[in-house]
C-alpha cells in the first residue's frame, strides 16, 4: 500500500512524505489491515492533514482482490475519520486525468508527471506511492476547483473555441499553468 503527503502554500504544492507499507505475506488478511490502519494513525498524527484522500476502488475481473482492496480502502476512511478528518474517494480515470490531462495514462507517466510538478527524484522504491500522492495531488486540484465553482475564489471564465463550444484543453491549461512544460 503506498501513501503520499503534500503541503500547499498558496499555489506552490511541495512533497513532504511518500512511501510504502509493506504488508508482510505471512501475515493473514485482519492483520494486514491492522497494520494499515496503525500506519494511517501514526502519519495522520504526525503530519495532521487537513484531509484525506484515496482511490477508489475499481472493478476488476478477480472478486477476491476485489474484496480485500475494498476492506483495505475501508480501514484508511475509518482512520481518517478516527482522526476527525473526511475522506475523499477519486476513481483511477480521473485521477490520472487530473495529473496528466489523460484518464488512460500509464503508472510511468503518472509518475513523470509528479515529478515535474512536486521536483523528486526518481527512485523506484516509490513507485507504489505514485497513485497516494496522485490521489492527494487530485484532491487538491478538485478542491481547488470546488472553491472556484461556489464563488468563493476569483471568477475564471471558461474559453470557447471558434466554434463557441467550451474548450477543455485550454480550461485545463488556463487552470493548471504550473503543469505545463515550458
Amino acid at each position: 500500500m503506498g501513501y503520499g503527503l503534500i503541503a500547499i502554500n498558496k499555489n506552490n504544492v511541495s512533497l513532504v512524505e511518500m512511501g510504502v507499507l509493506q504488508l508482510a505475506k505471512n501475515k493473514n488478511h485482519a492483520e494486514r489491515l491492522e497494520l494499515i490502519y496503525k500506519k494511517m494513525d501514526s502519519l495522520i498524527k504526525l503530519h495532521k492533514p487537513a484531509s484525506v484522500a484515496i482511490e477508489a476502488p475499481f472493478f476488476g475481473k478477480n472478486v477476491q482482490s476485489m474484496l480485500k482492496l475494498g476492506r483495505a480502502q475501508g480501514v484508511a476512511i475509518a482512520a481518517a475519520m478516527m482522526g476527525g478528518l473526511q475522506a475523499a474517494e477519486y476513481a483511477p480515470r480521473k485521477i490520472k486525468q487530473s495529473i496528466t490531462g489523460r484518464g488512460s495514462a500509464t503508472k510511468e507517466q503518472v509518475w513523470q508527471m509528479l515529478q515535474h510538478i512536486l521536483k523528486f527524484e526518481d527512485d523506484v522504491r516509490f513507485m507504489d506511492a505514485t497513485d497516494a500522492v496522485a490521489a492527494a495531488l487530485c484532491h487538491h486540484y478538485q478542491s481547488r476547483f470546488e472553491v472556484l465553482k461556489a464563488g468563493n475564489g476569483p471568477a475564471k471564465s471558461i474559453p470557447k473555441s471558434s466554434s463557441g463550444k467550451k474548450n477543455s484543453w485550454n480550461t485545463f491549461i488556463s487552470s493548471h499553468p504550473d503543469r505545463v512544460k515550458k
